[in-house]
């Protein structure tokens, strides 16, 4: 690689002159922010390259020993704040990371532009453009979009960034490498990087001072266990400053092969913190975040100025304790409450119960609450074959089985199941059972990703999503203050009564999805209702509560509602009959879910606040745009499913998966539907009516043979599409003309749905929708007397205003634009037009009031005179109050009193 003179301007330079965009990285910048920064350059070449402060001495070294002529960096106190209009952000979001800069942010006139690869944080910045991967660099963003682009890159700049790319993940030995960055580095080493440099600059020989650092490092490291994690913290102190100190920490996390190290030096007058970590149950990043540095949560770094090792060291000391995730104990791992059976049951009554609840061991205790042992299905299902179900369950009880303390380990846990083979770790306590522990449960834990059953994926090799991911940052980007407000309220309330408190449901898909959504659901690990009446009390809400499904609704002075609902596990006698309910866990609660995407929760307790609970898949299909149902019977449970799998199909613009698709296919085939009451079924079409874009469900629910269970006389003729794409365009027409009244387009979705039945088939469809509210019941009236109409405005005089007025008043507006659709006739599309734009809103301008004051006697006659001005306004008779008042003097002169 070349070498060249810095051509960094001079500190007696004028301010740059092209300085209304401008490019910089956080404070101690390193390799990958710079490789960054030259990327950025790349996609803003107008831009100036500006350090927001200080370099780290490896990257300061390369500026005067290398290729700092491929920069032309514009020094801050050059720059004109007031003159920026493009702030781009690379390797950061933190605020508190880019000193000076930072003002910029706040600044309305100014577009950021951010390219990161750091998890959220509470003090992120937010750009107009966002390019946030979970990559090992940011180097690798920069690298994909230039090489997307086609834009060169020489020799040098690949060198550069292939740096960058290196150090941030350890020469891909971090656990925090993807694939995107191999493919990056790849793709630069096509471009001419020289590897023998990266090499050069990341394993220089230690100098006498830093293998004296080294040792002291060693010598003074200690092994603290802070809950239940053991974390090495070193500290040393030097006069002057020793560079590389993150690499010497790194050589010592490697020699002695250390799980979590926290190492301080005090050298000149500032201390410096670096931190690694190996294990979930610590984030160094959030360490380093609170000492104002910032990083990854494998490996961070922060300066501190103004305060010496020892105050840093016990900030340190509580900052650990409150952030050390504690490792998760049998009570943590455990399901509760637990399903269980009494010993005097029979086998058959077993056998329900394992049915029912869809598990594959239940436990037998008895009235005492005492553990007697334990049936698995096997054993059950041979002994129904046996004809033994009228036998009692404790016959056949395996009353040889383990058991777990609540305080246990998880190393406890794990050699208990592993090492003995069990299928289901009981927790117990003073003799009671308090949850179960199953092997998935373990391997859920154990993976660090929730481990999906393979019938759920069209791919058996599928890539796992983290299991924990915190969403505070996006619920604050997407929520309004009240409502992030209520749910941190809600955390510290569920706290105080030692419950667990979740969002869940379409929300929590919604804000993933970037799609306004203000339905708040709350599911309690706990007492449902007993929360809500301790939330309303502290926080002066109206509270509504259903006991039976252990359910309430909070109801806040300004209108604003929230579900809360006790999580709970549902069950069906039959299928297409409504669900039992009964206690449960957020997981099982979960499970009773219609589709994977409706599965996503996020913890509001304080500690977890914000951390997104993913046990189906969730986020998998979210990103593969999928609609996917948790188990194969899941449409003969609840044959309203399909409607809502069409209806989220076409609002999201996903597909419905494979296996799903052919399970629809299914229950059309065995007739699920047939115990579906009428009146579920109106809602589900209703629902789907009320989407964008109906008629595209309409051909999906054709394409799925759906339409015979609304009527077996539907079909999606040509005529049908017709008619619907016609509904479509005069709904479009309607909207446009901004009438300041409400209309229901589902109504005329469902008319012309209809439209082909006759009077009896119309009849019968109505009857068997259940649609016997008033709303319904007027709408299958005026679809009646719609024939009528269409015949009668046919014979209408195109002059006579009143007597298009006379025929079109008593219709709903929904019935008169499914008819306008309907009207094959360009004369009477006009008449209903005309009545919507100019007759519609008529009124005459006198009052009764008016007519007594002109001598007529109140009574009868009054509507007879107010009808006849009507008409003499509609058909331009009259247009003033004084035209109204001759009209009525000398037509009904003979009404006046004598």
């Amino acid at each position: 690689m070349k070498r060249a003179r810095n051509r960094t301007p001079k500190d007696d330079a004028p301010p740059a002159k092209r300085n209304e965009e401008i490019i910089t990285t956080h404070m101690n910048a390193d390799f990958d922010a710079l490789a960054s920064m030259l990327g950025a350059k790349k996609l803003y070449p107008e831009a100036n390259l500006v350090f927001a402060g200080s370099q780290e001495k490896n990257l300061r070294n390369f500026f005067l020993h290398s290729t700092s002529y491929l920069f032309n960096f514009t020094k801050l106190k050059h720059i004109d704040l007031d003159r920026i209009r493009r702030l781009v952000l690379v390797d950061t979001r933190q605020r508190s990371r880019i000193g000076k800069l930072a003002e910029l942010a706040d600044r309305e006139d100014v577009e950021i532009h951010i390219y990161d690869h750091h998890h959220d944080s509470d003090e992120d910045i937010r750009g107009s453009l966002e390019v946030i991967k979970p990559v090992g660099a940011t180097t690798t963003i920069l690298t994909e979009i230039i090489r997307e682009k086609g834009i060169p890159l020489s020799a040098d700049e690949a060198t550069i960034m292939c740096l960058g790319i290196h150090e941030d993940t350890g020469s891909f030995t971090f656990s925090s490498t993807t694939s995107e960055d191999y493919r990056a580095a790849a793709w630069l080493m096509e471009q001419g990087a020289n590897t023998n440099l990266v090499a050069d600059m990341l394993t220089r020989e230690l100098t006498a001072e830093q293998i004296w650092l080294l040792n002291d490092l060693t010598t003074s490291a200690t092994t603290q266990v802070i809950n239940g994690v053991e974390v090495v913290i070193a500290k040393v102190i030097r006069e002057e400053y020793v560079g590389d100190f993150a690499v010497l920490v790194h050589k010592f996390m490697e020699m002695e092969n250390l799980k979590v190290i926290i190492a301080l030096a005090q050298m000149e007058d500032k201390v410096y913190l670096v931190a690694r970590s190996r294990t979930e149950e610590i984030n160094v990043a959030e360490v380093a975040l609170a000492f104002g540095g910032g990083g990854h949560p494998q490996a961070a770094s922060a300066t501190i100025k103004n305060r010496t090792l020892i105050q840093v060291e016990k900030a340190l000391q509580s900052l650990l304790r409150n952030r050390i995730v504690p490792q998760k104990k049998a009570k943590d791992m455990m399901s509760s409450p637990v399903i269980h059976i009494l010993p005097q049951a029979t086998i058959k009554d077993a056998a329900l119960a394992l049915t029912k609840y869809n598990i594959n061991v239940l436990l037998v205790i008895d009235e005492d609450e005492k553990l007697i042992g334990y049936v698995t299905r096997q054993v059950v299902e041979k002994a129904m074959y046996f004809d033994l179900g009228y036998l009692p369950i404790k016959e056949y009880t395996n009353i040889e089985f383990s058991t777990v303390a609540p305080e246990a380990s998880l190393k406890e846990v794990q050699e208990q199941i592993i090492e003995d083979k069990l299928r289901i770790l009981p927790v117990v306590e003073s003799g009671k059972v308090l949850g179960v522990i199953t092997r998935t449960d373990l391997l859920n834990i154990l993976v660090g990703s929730p481990v999906i059953p393979d019938f759920l994926y069209e791919s058996r090799h599928a890539a796992h999503f983290p299991r924990k991911k915190n969403l505070a940052a996006m619920l604050r980007e997407r929520l309004p203050k009240k409502v992030i407000q209520i749910l941190r309220d809600m955390g510290s309330v569920a706290d105080m009564l030692g419950f667990n408190a979740y969002l869940l449901g379409g929300l929590v898909r919604d804000i993933l999805l970037k799609r306004e959504n203000l339905d708040v659901d709350v599911v309690i690990e706990g007492d449902g209702i007993k929360f809500a009446q301790e939330f309303a009390e502290h926080h002066q809400v109206r509270v509504r509560s259903h006991k039976k499904f252990g359910t309430a609704v909070l109801i806040f002075p300004d209108g604003f509602k929230v579900d809360v609902a006790t999580a709970r596990l549902e069950y069906y006698e039959t299928p297409a009959a409504l669900p039992n309910v009964e206690v449960s866990s957020l997981k099982l609660d979960l499970s009773r879910r219609d589709f994977t995407v409706n599965t996503l929760a996020i913890q509001l307790n304080k500690r977890e606040y914000g951390t997104l609970v993913d046990y189906f898949g969730a986020q998998k299909d979210i990103r593969e745009k999928v609609i996917r149902v948790l188990h194969n019977l899941s449409f003969v449970e609840d044959p309203t499913r399909v409607f809502r799998a069409i209806r989220f199909e076409q609002r999201f613009g996903f597909k419905i998966g494979k296996l799903t698709h052919a399970l629809i296919k299914n229950a059309v085939a065995i007739n699920a539907f047939k115990g579906l009451s009428g009146r579920r079924l109106f809602m589900e079409l209703k629902l789907l009516l009320m989407e964008q874009e109906p008629f595209r469900a309409i051909e999906r629910m054709a394409e799925f043979n759906l339409l015979q269970f609304i009527s077996p006389h539907i079909t999606l003729t040509t005529d049908l599409r017709e008619l619907l794409e016609e509904i479509k365009g005069v709904l479009s027409w309607f909207d446009l003309l901004y009438l300041e009244e409400t209309h229901q387009p589902w109504k005329v979705y469902w008319h012309g749905l209809t439209a082909f039945l006759d009077v009896p088939a119309l009849q019968e469809t109505a009857e068997r929708l259940q649609m016997s509210d008033t709303e319904s019941l007027s709408m299958i009236s005026q679809r009646r007397a719609a024939k009528d109409l269409l015949d009668s405005l046919y014979k209408c005089p195109g002059n006579d205003n009143y007597g298009l007025y006379r025929l079109l008043s008593p219709f709903d507006t929904e019935t008169l634009l499914y008819l306008m659709a309907r009207a094959n006739n360009k004369s009477i599309k006009r008449m209903i037009s005309k009545y919507f734009t100019t007759l519609r809103g008529s009124k005459v301008l006198l009052r009764g009031g008016d007519l007594k004051a002109m001598g007529f006697r109140p009574g009868p006659s009054y509507k007879e005179i107010l009808d006849a001005l009507l008409a003499a306004r509609l058909n331009n008779v009259v247009n003033t109050k004084e035209d109204e008042v001759k009209f009525v003097t000398e037509r009904f002169r003979t009404y006046l009193q004598k």
